[in-house]
């Protein structure tokens, strides 16, 4: 066994259950594709605060974890406004 194929060997044998896997980063384009927005909307709920992204140089990333929670929030808040809206919520004119 020659000493890269030992090396190899040995590598593939660690264990690495230790080492972090890094965050899945989303493009612009991605966010904009999974939300099915035209990306200046998804760069504006970035740019914006809404979903939490981290500027690398001049382009922004995305964390998939945080686009997601963007979404789980976004559904959470709209089941939350439905139910507290009363049923008849129309507007009454005055025929005075």
């Amino acid at each position: 066994m020659s000493k890269n194929e030992h090396h190899r060997s040995e590598c593939d044998n660690m264990d690495n259950s230790d080492v972090p896997k890094p965050p899945t980063l989303l493009t612009v384009r991605e966010v904009a594709n999974f939300l099915r927005v035209h990306q200046r909307t998804a760069y504006r709920l970035i740019t914006g605060g809404s979903i939490q992204a981290i500027k690398i140089g001049s382009q922004w990333r995305v964390p998939e974890k945080a686009l997601i929670e963007f979404i789980e929030t976004g559904w959470k808040d709209c089941v939350s406004t439905e139910r507290k809206q009363p049923a008849s919520d129309q507007f009454k004119l005055p025929f005075d």
